[in-house]
């Protein structure tokens, strides 16, 4: 190695621990933004709720306890909360993809008579609506009023997921299809059985997207099932929590007198809830983190 290139190997390193140095800190700055929300929720739904309106908790529990997730875990409003919510998770997600791919597949197909014209009504759908109150009574007219379909039905379709499947469709090459109609095969046999496991990116992207948008819904409880008491949802109580702790905190020593003979309170029965109700997502993400960002991709560039 000359001195020259000693030379230029120095400097670049100076200008590389620089670089490193400020890319690592602005890195861990965004690490700590992003984490430390939620660990404060976890700290403090492990921490006895009395002591935490003392404040002064900020990165562990000062008196430990189980006692906010055993009350939240032993009111049956919660449990059933908690069963409504996966019931419509997981029947309105698969009734989605279902649905939705079905109709982006039709679309995605040259040979269908008026194809233009069905992909102009449904970019119009997908920016304008009806508003909430032809919404409400096109339910009321189909009976759907606190029940449990009206989570489940009116999602089945939805215009963005629909342009998302239909420009991951068109990227399939025709000649799949084409040979499998030569050999007798029938759309929905080709639909089921050819394109449905090519799409396992659009699927797990869809799902995803659905999942969430279902587990995290609380005004279709709010709007469509307010008179059924089995139907309220999980995200659909935390929001009355929160809302209630938004009212009860103007006065935080009637709080702690009202809590005193309880180590729980309403601000850490929610915190519990938080963590319990995201767990699912967090456990869900990772197995289809890969799928999800190539369907996205393959959305975003190909389309």
């Amino acid at each position: 190695m000359t001195a020259l290139q000693r030379k230029r190997r120095i400097k670049r390193s100076a200008e590389d621990i620089i670089v490193d140095v400020v890319v690592h800190l602005v890195t861990f700055l965004l690490l700590v933004a992003t984490i430390y929300p939620f660990w404060y929720v976890i700290v403090l739904s492990l921490n006895d709720g009395v002591d935490a309106l003392r404040g002064g908790i900020y990165f562990w529990p000062r008196k430990f306890t189980f006692a906010n997730y055993e009350q939240f875990l032993g009111d049956p409003k919660w449990i059933d909360a908690i069963f409504i919510s996966v019931a419509k998770t997981l029947v309105g997600t698969g009734l989605t993809i279902l649905f939705t791919c079905l109709v982006a597949y039709g679309l995605s197909t040259d040979g269908l008579v008026f194809r233009k014209f069905y992909s102009i009504i449904l970019l119009i759908c997908m920016y304008f609506s009806g508003g909430l109150i032809p919404y409400y009574l096109t339910l009321r007219t189909y009976g759907l009023l606190n029940k449990f379909w009206v989570y489940v039905i009116p999602p089945m379709f939805s215009t963005y997921y629909c342009m998302l499947a239909m420009s991951f469709f068109r990227e399939h090459p025709p000649a799949l299809a084409e040979s499998a109609r030569l050999d007798g095969a029938g759309e929905i046999t080709i639909f089921l059985r050819i394109i449905m496991p090519l799409s396992k990116p659009l699927l797990a992207t869809l799902g995803l997207f659905a999942a969430v948008s279902q587990w995290n819904a609380w005004s279709d409880t709010a709007f469509f099932a307010p008179s059924n008491p089995g139907l309220r949802s999980l995200a659909f109580l935390m929001r009355g929590v929160i809302v209630q702790n938004q009212v009860d905190t103007s006065s935080r020593v009637a709080m702690m007198k009202a809590a005193q003979y309880s180590a729980t309170t309403a601000t850490s029965i929610q915190m519990a809830a938080m963590i319990i109700a995201v767990l699912p997502i967090m456990c869900v993400y990772p197995f289809l983190q890969k799928h999800f960002v190539k369907g996205i991709m393959l959305g975003a560039v190909k389309g």
